[in-house]
């Protein structure tokens, strides 16, 4: 077993996912089961699915929520493209968070 906290892919996720909470507050009301809880959902499967993976005994089982975790985040950035294309975030803190993602991809 692998102890998640210490990995910096997973630090970086989970400071996303704050991130990601605050940037969505400014989503119009109508958004709040649409959009919202979709990009909320997304962000939080990253950091969620690396730890799982670490709790698992061998490594293509790591490797099988890895995978999974670099799914949630493409998803995750197909939606801040979605909400900066209908002009829903503020545009300079939707293409920090886009770059932070794009290193967490890495």
């Amino acid at each position: 077993m692998r102890n998640f906290r210490e990995l910096m892919v997973w630090q970086r996720s989970f400071e996303l996912v704050n991130d990601i909470y605050d940037a969505s507050n400014a989503l119009p009301s109508d958004e709040k089961f649409g959009l919202k809880s979709q990009i909320r959902r997304s962000a939080v499967s990253i950091p969620s699915n690396i730890a799982e993976g670490c709790s698992r005994r061998t490594n293509k089982d790591l490797a099988r929520f890895l995978e999974i975790a670099i799914g949630s985040s493409f998803e995750l950035e197909t939606q801040l493209l979605i909400a900066k294309r209908r002009e829903m975030l503020n545009k300079s803190k939707n293409e920090s968070i886009i770059d932070e993602l794009h290193e967490i991809q890495k």
